[in-house]
């Protein structure tokens, strides 16, 4: 099987986990940077580039790694991807509604996933009122397409809060703001889906003077098993986001288990350290699977 992995860089931790994975279980495998592929339109069929080579007929899967500057460009080439009939481990629209925060919250709201208590707005007339319900200070100010803990900030004060999300929206930055769930204590559940299963699951706890747990902010880490509460909103969450490989993390509240963000690209080295399990080859397990079937399909239907 010819298998292409769609990251900016051989160097990146995951990237090359997936591709030793890939190539281990027998498969060719290709790191193609999809911010260098571009997609021809018009007469005949489209045609996926990658520099001047045509790469549209080349593979039987992906696995996207797309990075948070390049989200449109990156699902956009993943899209064609799916067009062509190729198995993609997360769709298109799966990257780009998780991506953003503020649709995957609207989409759990709907499917009634407790999610912490948040507000979205653009109007900077009212910035008190705004802090006024979401329940006061402390309060969680978040950009809303931020990665790894960048662009996540805890304002203790009123002032403070005023100051920053007033700076934010003279910049023309969307944010959403959440209530603090003090008791969470700077601590967070990752849980890892691959298909219709978790595959591993870690609590990740802030460092010394942090709020944030994630690992790239110097967060530790340790492996758990996810209450069955939270094992359903990790699966589900996935599913109503329409992405076959995530990461879901989760808050503990004295109103239970609160979703707070899904990842689509999620990394492999904190989670596969925590756990001593293999994500990497259960991910390329489930592109085996799933890509023989799509192939069968495509034979049966000419």
């Amino acid at each position: 099987m010819n298998i292409c992995i769609l990251s900016v860089s051989m160097s990146v931790y995951s990237t090359q986990r997936l591709a030793e994975a890939a190539e281990n279980a027998g498969h060719e495998v290709d790191v193609i940077d999809h911010t260098k592929c571009s997609v021809k339109l018009g007469s005949g069929k489209p045609q996926i580039y990658f520099r001047d080579e045509n790469i549209t007929k080349t593979y039987d899967a992906v696995i996207p790694r797309i990075g948070a500057k390049v989200t449109r460009h990156g699902a956009a080439i993943v899209k064609q991807f799916e067009m062509n009939g190729i198995f993609s481990t997360a769709r298109s629209l799966g990257i780009t509604r998780a991506r953003n925060k503020v649709r995957t919250l609207q989409i759990m709201a709907r499917k009634h996933i407790p999610i912490p208590e948040t507000l979205f707005s653009v109007n900077p007339d009212n910035i008190e009122e705004q802090i006024k319900i979401i329940g006061g200070t402390p309060v969680i100010i978040k950009l809303q397409e931020g990665t790894q803990g960048l662009g996540v900030i805890l304002a203790e004060t009123k002032k403070s809060a005023k100051s920053i999300i007033d700076t934010f929206y003279k910049m023309n930055t969307s944010i959403l703001l959440q209530k603090y769930v003090e008791e969470s204590n700077g601590e967070d559940i990752r849980i890892f889906v691959v298909g219709n299963k978790i595959v591993a699951s870690m609590k990740r706890s802030s460092a010394l003077g942090e709020f944030r747990s994630n690992v790239h902010r110097g967060g530790n880490t340790e492996a758990i098993e996810p209450t069955p509460k939270e094992q359903f909103i990790a699966l589900n969450a996935v599913k109503y986001l329409g992405l076959g490989v995530a990461g879901v993390d989760i808050i503990r509240s004295n109103q239970g288990p609160l979703l707070i963000e899904v990842n689509a690209s999620p990394g492999l080295q904190g989670i596969e350290g925590a756990t001593g399990i293999d994500i990497a080859k259960e991910i390329i397990k489930f592109v085996e699977k799933n890509a023989k079937r799509r192939k069968k399909q495509k034979y049966f239907y000419r």
